[in-house]
């Protein structure tokens, strides 16, 4: 007669422990949910999130964006010597001190194209000397070779002219030009822009100027 009350005390601890697993699962379900959304636990089953969007760039600037705005400046003529506009790019501004270092040297028939610095320049080593001051030439070019470098047609600030006998410069404004001189003697500044050989010729310009 002792087992009936046996049976209900069993029930009672198993009742008591049933209420309190109920308890913890209530408890537990929210921060089980938590950490399963912070990657804590693993997910049986997800939506795959969409792939980030790129982060946009600033688009880079094309070979043929002018390096400065407003108009191209002219350069003065001083003496012989060509002196910077204002205005001018670092880049035209190395051009204009290359030329000048040279603007007193004679004409030589193939001279700058051995070397770079050299006893006097023809025409297409005096146009090439200028551009190497900027590092916008790497080699020295023949007059010919000239027709097909640099991007087609006139730039802001620079414009080589050429064909197969002769190769001239406009910079800033100026010419720079074996020919044009009484004398011819070398390569020298010029306030008049036409050619002053003949012929017709292909017009070039370093990209960007």
């Amino acid at each position: 007669m002792q087992k009936a009350p046996a049976a209900a005390a069993r029930l009672a601890v198993l009742s008591t422990f049933i209420a309190l697993a109920a308890l913890f699962i209530a408890i537990a379900l929210p921060s089980l949910a938590q950490a399963a959304n912070r990657g804590g636990l693993a997910a049986y089953e997800y939506e795959p999130a969409e792939p980030a969007e790129p982060t946009p760039t600033e688009p880079t600037e094309t070979e043929e964006t002018p390096t400065t705005t407003g108009e191209a400046g002219r350069a003065m003529l001083v003496n012989g010597r060509a002196i910077a506009p204002m205005n001018a790019p670092t880049a035209v501004r190395q051009v204009i001190a290359a030329a000048n270092k040279i603007r007193t040297t004679p004409y030589i028939w193939g001279g700058g194209h051995g070397r770079w610095w050299d006893s006097g320049y023809d025409c297409s080593g005096a146009v090439s000397f200028a551009l190497h001051g900027a590092k916008l030439m790497s080699l020295p070019l023949t007059s010919g070779s000239m027709a097909a470098w640099g991007a087609p047609g006139r730039g802001r600030w620079i414009t080589i002219y050429s064909n197969a006998s002769h190769a001239y410069a406009v910079i800033a404004g100026l010419r720079w030009d074996t020919a044009g001189d009484e004398d011819e003697s070398g390569p020298r500044w010029h306030e008049a822009l036409a050619a002053a050989a003949g012929g017709s010729f292909v017009a070039r310009h370093p990209v960007g100027y």
